[in-house]
């Protein structure tokens, strides 16, 4: 999912850095909404690999990803306070800008990081 964002944020727009989002998340707010992004994805295939080890042993109802997708990247928008939309242009924004992408991205590297050490120290 997260690769769909960024060929859909290289494809809509042009190369020449004059894009502006209807609404531009700081540096600080990309980091927060992407963070949050990484945790959905690693959930939606961890989701992924338990039920074809499941369905290997015990036949189980499938769970239906697209949906249960929509619903993370909702509560998602509606947390940081923003649309799919304005999530989408600020990926175009951002993906234009590479080096400051780059950068976003180290960060949420490490905060995800400093929060799974957190995790496994309690």
């Amino acid at each position: 999912m997260i690769a769909l964002f960024f060929v859909l944020a290289t494809a809509c727009g042009s190369k020449d850095k004059g894009f502006m989002p209807e609404r531009l998340l700081t540096e600080q707010e990309m980091i927060a909404v992407m963070t949050d992004v990484q945790i959905i994805e690693a959930d939606i295939n961890y989701r992924k690999t338990k039920e074809r080890e499941q369905n290997d042993t015990l036949p189980t109802t499938p769970i239906d990803f697209a949906a249960l997708t929509r619903s993370y990247y909702d509560q998602l928008f509606e947390h940081h306070g923003i649309t799919d939309s304005i999530f989408v242009q600020n990926m175009r924004y951002y993906t234009e800008r590479p080096e400051t992408l780059e950068k976003i991205m180290d960060s949420v590297m490490q905060r995800l990081t400093a929060q799974s050490r957190r995790d496994d120290s309690q």
